[in-house]
């Protein structure tokens, strides 16, 4: 059974291009309007959502924090050409990847493969890591706090799992960038923050007296168990 990708772009030619480029591979369903698109997830349940910026009725960046808010869906966003605050506010807001206009549509292809060969690259592993507090089982994507079930985009538990597997281990933002991302980034490293400070919400609840990820000033991050 093909994996369903939703396109979402006003312009109709665009949908149509990207559906002959990905039919062969993928059940390809658009719509033209932001207004629309949790809708559509609901109906088709797709695998990854290519997601314009420029929509009617909602922008790609409302539809974005409102696919997050209630689903990890992978989301590729397209951005206008130059247009770098567009590509970080995407990232910030949860997008797995970016491509600007014009693109080529063999590009696109192979940024649908990639990422979701990163998103499922976990699957089967059967690998489990287990520190006082937390536990985060990659085949399953699922992770847990003093017990508890906590939910995670795929991003954030990317992030989570790659410094979580070298603990003590300092990440600059470019390098997060380019090991979660899966290439370079040219521009404004925020994303990474933003991500950082929505993943400690999530797993440093406050309640107890431990700590995981840490800011190493002027360099970037590491994860290690600390007591508060």
């Amino acid at each position: 059974m093909k994996d369903t990708i939703l396109v979402v772009d006003d312009d109709e030619n665009i949908c149509e291009l990207i559906r002959i480029y990905l039919e062969d591979e993928y059940d390809v369903e658009t719509t033209h309007d932001g207004g629309t698109v949790i809708k559509m997830i609901e109906r088709t349940d797709p695998a990854l959502v290519i997601l314009d910026i420029m929509l009617p009725v909602k922008n790609g960046f409302e539809v974005c924090k409102e696919i997050r808010s209630g689903k990890d869906i992978p989301i590729i966003m397209l951005t206008a050409k130059g247009e770098e605050i567009d590509k970080i506010l995407g990232l910030e807001l949860g997008a797995d990847d970016y491509i600007t206009k014009p693109f080529s549509p063999r590009e696109l292809a192979a940024r649908v493969k990639a990422v979701l060969r990163r998103v499922r690259g976990q699957e089967g592993t059967g690998q489990v890591i287990r520190v006082p507090g937390l536990v985060l089982d990659a085949e399953s994507y699922l992770v847990k706090v003093n017990g508890e079930p906590v939910e995670l985009t795929p991003k954030e538990f990317e992030l989570l799992w790659v410094m979580a597997s070298n603990p003590g281990k300092v990440f600059t933002r470019e390098k997060l960038l380019d090991q979660i991302w899966g290439y370079d980034f040219f521009g404004d490293a925020r994303a990474v923050d933003s991500q950082i400070k929505r993943l400690r919400k999530k797993i440093e609840t406050g309640d107890d007296s431990l700590s995981y990820i840490h800011t190493v000033w002027g360099l970037g991050y590491k994860f290690e168990v600390q007591e508060c």
